[in-house]
């Protein structure tokens, strides 16, 4: 291929970082809203107290997209000076996106668990937390190395 052809897709890597962060910040939030919905329900029938608690579970997810974002950013710095890295954005892009998706699947199994019982608030957090740091991993070790692709 044409080094011009090349370089009028430079951009893909970046907008892979973020993009596909976002879907699976977007379909966490998803699957964790609609469970969510569920226990809201579930509390209603009873005539109990629907817990607003409830929507850290659906918002945890969306840290995903601020990482895709940051990485995206840093891919922006590298291709002003010549590094496309469309393998790092995509791939890390996708690691971001799953591990969203995952916490939002989680965070629908606690959500239904704590409109059931109304404990455990804290040991869902945990288990939320452990998911996130899939993706807090994926963005350190990707940044650093674009800063030693970048050099």
């Amino acid at each position: 291929m044409e080094i011009g052809v090349l370089s009028q897709f430079k951009d893909v890597g970046a907008a892979a970082a973020l993009g596909l962060a976002a879907v699976g910040s977007g379909l966490g939030a998803g699957v964790a809203g609609m469970a969510v919905v569920g226990a809201w329900k579930k509390a209603f029938i009873q005539n109990k107290t629907a817990s607003f608690m409830l929507l850290v579970f659906v918002g945890a997810p969306l840290t995903q997209t601020i990482y895709g974002m940051i990485l995206m950013n840093k891919m922006a710095e590298a291709i002003t000076k010549g590094v496309y890295a469309w393998d790092i954005g995509l791939f890390c892009g996708l690691a971001m996106g799953f591990s969203a998706f995952m916490q939002g699947k989680a965070g629908a199994c606690a959500a239904d668990a704590m409109g059931d019982t109304g404990k455990g608030f804290g040991n869902y957090l945990v288990v939320l937390g452990i998911i996130e740091t899939v993706a807090l991993f994926v963005m350190a070790f990707s940044l650093g190395l674009l800063g030693k692709l970048a050099k």
